[in-house]
C-alpha cells in the first residue's frame, strides 16, 4: 500500500507520528508537510521530539488568507498525486492542510484512470458552530472521504447522522497512543519558567474566534489576573493579536515562547488546572488527569464535559477564577473513564486502510474476471 500523508499543524504532526511508526514497516508513505505551521518551534521541533521522519516534501505555504494558503497547498499537492500516484492519501483533523489535501484527493486522477482514496483521521468530531472554519473544514472532509476513522462513538454517531455510517470504522483516539509515547519520554522537559514556580495554570490560546475579536481577547485577556501564575507559550499569531489588540497580559502571566510536544505535555501534567482553546490540549488534560477550562462557547470533547473534567467558559472573565475556587472541579480524584480508546488507534488505523485498499483489489479482480 502505498500512501500519500498530508501533514501541516502541531496536532497532525503529534497523531502522524504515531500512525507512522504503525504503517512504515509494511507499507510506503510519503509525508507531505504544507508549511502551515513554518517556524521551528511550531513544526521541525515537532518533528524532532516525536522522531517523526523528516517530511519527504515540504510546500513551505506559511500563513496567510484562508483562501491564498488552501489555494497554495492545492496548487503544490496535485503535481505530487500526479507523480506519485498513491493508493490513498491519509489526512488529518481540521486544517486548511487536510482541506487541501481532501479536495486534491477527490478531484485528482491518474493516467490509468484511477483516483486514490481518501482517509480522515479523527472523522465524526463536530461542535456544530459552522462559525469555526475548522468545522466546516472537517464536515467537508468527512463527506469527501472514503475512509473516515473515528475516534469514539459520540464521532461515529454524527457520521451515521450524515449518512456516512458505511464508510466509519471506530478505531479510537490516535492521541491516547501519541501522549503514552509522550509521557514515557518527557523527564527533563519541564520548560525552565514553569520549573521555578509551585502551581500553575497552563493558557494556550490561538484560534481566530478570540484572537481576531479584540473585544473577546481583552476579556479573556481579564480574567487571567488570579492569584497564582499563569504559564501562557504563545502561538505567533497570537502575539500579533494581543500588540494589534494593544491587550497587555496582567502581571502574574508568564510568557513564554512556542514549545515543542514533550514540553507540552510536561506543562501539561504539571499544571494545577488548563486553560486552553485547543481541541487537542483539552484532550491531553483529561489524559494527563488535569481539570480543564476550554476558552470557547463549544467543544466537540463533549465526553470530557459530561465526565466533570472540562468547563466551556467561553470568554466569561470570572471563569478562571470560579473554576480554581470550586474544591469539588480541581479534585483529582475523581473518575475519569478510559473515554478515547487503549492506547491501540494507530495499529486499528493502519490495518483498517489496509483492509480497505485490499477490498479495492479484490473488486478489480472481480471486475476484471467478469468482463472477461
Amino acid at each position: 500500500m502505498r500512501l500519500v500523508t498530508v501533514v501541516g499543524a502541531r496536532p497532525q504532526f503529534v497523531k502522524a507520528a504515531v500512525v507512522s511508526r504503525q504503517l512504515r514497516p509494511a507499507h510506503e508513505e510519503l509525508l507531505v508537510h504544507t508549511g502551515q505551521h513554518y517556524d521551528d518551534a511550531m513544526s521541525a521541533a515537532f518533528f524532532r521530539d516525536l522522531d517523526l521522519p523528516a517530511a519527504d516534501v515540504n510546500l513551505g505555504v506559511g500563513s496567510g488568507p484562508h483562501g491564498a494558503t488552501t489555494a497554495a497547498m492545492l496548487d503544490g499537492l496535485e503535481p505530487i498525486m500526479l507523480e506519485h500516484e498513491p493508493d490513498g492519501v491519509l489526512v488529518y483533523g481540521d486544517t486548511n492542510s487536510t482541506l487541501a489535501g481532501a479536495l486534491v484527493a477527490s478531484k485528482v486522477v491518474f493516467r490509468s484512470g484511477r483516483r486514490p482514496w481518501l482517509a480522515h483521521v479523527e472523522a465524526g468530531l463536530r461542535s456544530f458552530n459552522r462559525a469555526m472554519p475548522e468545522e466546516r473544514n472537517r464536515v467537508v472532509t468527512d463527506h469527501l472521504s472514503d475512509l473516515l476513522l473515528a475516534p469514539t462513538p459520540v464521532a461515529m454517531g454524527h457520521l451515521a447522522r450524515e449518512g456516512l455510517a458505511d464508510r466509519a470504522r471506530m478505531v479510537g483516539d490516535v492521541m491516547v497512543d501519541a501522549f503514552e509515547w509522550a509521557a514515557g519520554h518527557g523527564d527533563g522537559h519541564l520548560p525552565p519558567a514553569a520549573a521555578a514556580v509551585g502551581d500553575y495554570v497552563l493558557l494556550t490560546l490561538h484560534r481566530a474566534e478570540n484572537t481576531d475579536d479584540p473585544a473577546r481577547l481583552a476579556s479573556i485577556v481579564a480574567g487571567l489576573a488570579v492569584g497564582m501564575p499563569v504559564v501562557f507559550p504563545v502561538h505567533p499569531r497570537t502575539r500579533g493579536a494581543l500588540e494589534r489588540a494593544g491587550c497587555a497580559l496582567p502581571p502574574n502571566v508568564m510568557a513564554i515562547d512556542p514549545v515543542g510536544y514533550l514540553e507540552m505535555v510536561a506543562l501539561e501534567a504539571r499544571a494545577l488546572l488548563v486553560a486552553t482553546d485547543s481541541g487537542g490540549v483539552q484532550k491531553e488534560a483529561y489524559l494527563a488527569g488535569v481539570p480543564c477550562l476550554t476558552l470557547r462557547t463549544e467543544t466537540e470533547w463533549t465526553e470530557t464535559v459530561a465526565a466533570g473534567w472540562n468547563r466551556v467558559a467561553g470568554d466569561d472573565p470570572g471563569a478562571l477564577a470560579a473554576a480554581l475556587a470550586d474544591p469539588e472541579f480541581m479534585r483529582r480524584d475523581r473518575p475519569r473513564p478510559a473515554l478515547y480508546g487503549d492506547g491501540h488507534a494507530a495499529a486499528r488505523i493502519v490495518d483498517a486502510m489496509d483492509e480497505h485498499q485490499r477490498g479495492l483489489a479484490r473488486d478489480r479482480q472481480l471486475s476484471e474476471v467478469a468482463g472477461a
